[in-house]
């Protein structure tokens, strides 16, 4: 039995500070600020990224299946994970030029999608309705979506899952791919929870195109005025959907209490990781693509996706692609586009007119650099995520690059992040200027990356020298699918 002088007391305190936590978290919910996040078993199997797993297609004619890749047809096969199977499972090609180039360059390793729920209702892997297969495509250190992913995560943005698997063609070897989780509904519910919003990841229909909704500016209130969204929703939307994403766009462009529409800390969070790893095949680039939006009761966020032309390496689609490292290594902060760019792009350039915002955005840089750069962290996971991939890279036969190739850019890739952090710190603390103007200006101020070769990173050269390895591989395929049909 318990005696306590004041046991009254203690127990209708311990009952209130009960009913006050109840009441909190009945009315914090709304607000958002608890998510009811599901968990999955596929998070701990798959993307366990501390291995690296195995994953072998089976497909009758392989042969068949290339030469169709450019339509991004699906086919249904057999995917063993870790040893074991699942059938009818929906695989097809991905990207956007990288698939054009693979094709034109006579090459056969491609970017691959695996959905479960293609061909079966239902469909799924341990919870998972589909990943792709990233070929590392003009990326010879394997390493730059896989280390974006993780600077994203690391800064509190929702990031898709990764891991490195060895895939495998009817049990003949086809070389070493990074899986990454698909935005899709698993994607949604881990991160946000069962009462998700909607989720887009926008396109463009033409490079040579304005794509005004891609770059999220209000056009008009006609949902048909909007393909580059729309036709691209990751989940099932409705009018009410479509009505107040447009709704939302229109408040942005307006510039009207941008803090009711947009998710600020955590757009600026992105921001931050995006400018840093100097990605210009993305919303401030060029393309104005490859990011995933997402839209929960009118309040917008941008989240990460397609970092194989990242850190610098970007030139499709540019007339007169910049290839200095000084201006790359350097690229300013607070002007991380030109105007052409910059001007049309809302949720960076109107956000980063409210007050409070620029100065939010510092100092998300700030916490990237202390807590991810300059404690050594990131050392520490490139190289150790180097040496676990380092011997199937090394006998990969499908690869992009030679093994010595892969050494220099895994080199290469760590010098230009440690520069680029040295550089970021200069512009935070003023050494440097943080605008395009003002490296104009004064271009004795810029850090000296005169001795970085990006192209070392991948480059065009590269395709052209993979095409007998890729052939060797697809042969051998060839022959095994020769000698089982008699």
């Amino acid at each position: 039995m318990v005696e306590h002088k004041h046991i009254d007391k203690i127990c209708i305190g311990a009952a209130g500070l009960a009913a006050l936590l109840t009441l909190l978290l009945w009315f914090a919910a709304p607000f958002g600020t608890i998510v009811d996040r599901e968990s999955f078993a596929y998070e701990t199997r798959l993307f366990d990224d501390s291995r690296v797993h195995t994953v072998d297609i089976q497909l009758e004619d392989w042969d068949a299946f290339l030469r169709e890749a450019q339509t991004e047809t699906y086919v249904p096969c057999t995917v063993e994970i870790d040893g074991e199977a699942f059938p009818q499972v929906g695989l097809r090609t991905k990207g956007n030029n990288s698939l054009r180039l693979t094709g034109e360059y006579g090459l056969s390793r491609y970017s691959l999608k695996l959905e479960f729920d293609q061909y079966l209702d239902g469909g799924n892997y341990y919870g998972l309705d589909k990943f792709s297969l990233d070929a590392s495509f003009q990326d010879n250190s394997y390493l730059k979506t896989y280390l974006a992913y993780d600077m994203m995560a690391f800064m509190g943005v929702p990031a898709p899952l990764c891991s490195y698997v060895w895939v495998t063609v009817n049990g003949e070897d086809w070389g070493l791919f990074l899986a990454v989780e698909e935005p899709e509904d698993a994607f949604a519910r881990r991160n946000f929870g069962s009462d998700h919003g909607r989720l887009y990841k926008p396109d463009y229909r033409s490079l040579q195109a304005e794509n005004a909704d891609v770059a999220l500016q209000y056009i008009d209130d006609n949902p048909e005025s909007y393909p580059g969204i729309f036709e691209n929703a990751k989940l099932p939307t409705t009018q009410a959907d479509q009505k107040r994403l447009i709704a939302s766009l229109k408040q942005l462009s307006e510039e009207n209490e941008l803090e009711t529409v947009v998710a600020v800390e955590e757009v600026l969070r992105y921001f931050a990781v995006q400018v840093f790893v100097m990605n210009w095949d993305s919303y401030l680039g060029h393309t104005g693509h490859n990011y995933i939006l997402y839209e929960e009761n009118g309040v917008l966020q941008m989240l990460p996706w397609d970092y194989n032309l990242a850190f610098g390496t970007y030139a499709l689609g540019m007339t007169d692609p910049i290839r200095d490292p000084n201006v790359l290594i350097n690229y300013p902060i607070n002007t991380p586009a030109e105007g052409k760019y910059m001007q049309s792009r809302p949720l960076y350039h109107n956000l980063m007119k409210q007050n409070g915002s620029l100065a939010l955005y510092h100092g998300y840089f700030d916490e990237l650099l202390s807590n991810y750069f300059e404690n050594g962290r990131f050392a520490v996971t490139l190289r150790q995520t180097a040496q676990m991939i380092s011997p199937y890279v090394q006998k990969d036969p499908t690869a992009f690059c030679t093994f010595a190739d892969h050494q220099l850019a895994v080199d290469t890739l760590e010098k230009v992040c440690l520069l680029r952090a040295q550089s970021i710190r200069g512009q935070l603390s003023g050494t440097i200027p943080a605008t395009i103007r003002g490296q104009q200006e004064q271009p004795n101020k810029k850090l000296d990356a005169s001795d970085i070769v990006l192209e070392h990173l991948g480059d065009f050269a590269d395709l052209e020298y993979a095409k007998p390895r890729q052939d060797a591989a697809l042969d051998e395929i060839r022959r095994k699918e020769a000698a089982a049909m008699g």
